[in-house]
């Protein structure tokens, strides 16, 4: 049975965790309004790239003259994310 300061306890990570989510989405829409003035206002080339994943299923894009060194930096940024997920997952189930 669970007390209520395990309870209170759960409820303050949750809150956290939400705090970053809302935390990371902010940042990545101010980064693409940083992006967006700035090759507005310099009038230059600009490249995309990204990698969205599926489950484990990574789908990676890119369009421009350095989308190369964009998607590359995507997967290499993907497996590293996948990689500590299963970590901690590993970690969180010991405990």
């Amino acid at each position: 049975m669970l007390n209520e300061d395990d309870e209170k306890e759960g409820i303050a990570v949750s809150s956290r965790l939400f705090a970053l989510l809302l935390l990371g989405l902010a940042l990545v829409f101010v980064g693409i309004v940083i992006i967006v003035v700035v090759s507005v206002v310099l009038g230059g080339s600009s490249s995309v790239g990204g990698v969205i994943l599926i489950g484990p299923i990574p789908i990676i894009f890119g369009a421009g003259p350095e989308s190369e060194w964009l998607i590359a930096l995507g997967a290499v940024l993907s497996v590293i994310s996948v990689v500590l997920f299963i970590i901690i997952n590993k970690r969180a189930r010991r405990a």
